[in-house]
């Protein structure tokens, strides 16, 4: 397949972001889609019909950020693929990589809640992965997204087990009304055991 055949749509491009999706200077781009269908969503415009998106392939979007690459060499930064869920276009992430070449760094923020083969076809080219896990009790996790877990915890065990520990940053939010501090601890201990070393904990604000 041709890579202008492979056009996701993109909800957003964010530039000269630092230190914020990544290390050094990111561009940040965000496709359309997700499986899941969090009460407290960061970016609701992933799941709409058509009003907030953009179709890119590419080679399109390579050349669109480009510009930045001066930025990205020089701070050890590059492209951070978020959304929505970004590991649903792991073929559009894999020929990305074929074009941008092996001194951007490639990231994916991701809730790991794919099949398998995405995370599989990924581990290649993509140099970070930030998980946000929600939280590790499947019942907790599945009253907040809609969906079970069992595809996060079995995604996560893959990635530490091919050597990819030191290369997640995890995400493990307090959200109000649907866990507590305990139940955060317990998701922490439970990724440890896992082999899991770097957390990022935080409070979702809710309006």
């Amino acid at each position: 397949m041709r890579c202008a055949e492979v056009s996701p749509k993109v909800i957003g491009i964010a530039r000269h972001r630092l230190q914020t999706d990544g290390q050094g200077v990111s561009t940040l781009v965000a496709f359309h889609g997700c499986p899941l269908h969090c009460r407290y969503c960061l970016n609701p415009q992933s799941l709409d019909k058509g009003k907030f998106w953009k179709r890119y392939d590419c080679m399109t979007l390579y050349e669109e950020v480009r510009g930045d690459e001066l930025y990205f060499l020089a701070t050890g930064g590059g492209v951070t693929f978020g959304g929505g869920e970004p590991c649903l276009q792991s073929e559009f992430i894999g020929r990305f990589r074929e074009l941008c070449g092996k001194e951007w760094l490639l990231t994916v923020e991701t809730s790991l809640n794919v099949e398998q083969e995405h995370i599989e076809r990924l581990l290649p080219v993509v140099d970070r992965f930030i998980i946000d896990i929600k939280d590790m009790n499947p019942d907790i996790y599945k009253q907040y997204t809609g969906r079970d877990n069992e595809a996060v915890v079995c995604n996560l065990r893959l990635l530490v087990e091919r050597g990819r520990g030191e290369d997640m940053l995890v995400r493990v939010p307090l959200i109000p009304g649907y866990n507590t501090d305990k139940d955060r601890e317990k998701s922490c201990r439970q990724l440890e055991m896992m082999g899991i070393k770097y957390f990022d904990l935080f409070t979702y604000k809710i309006n």
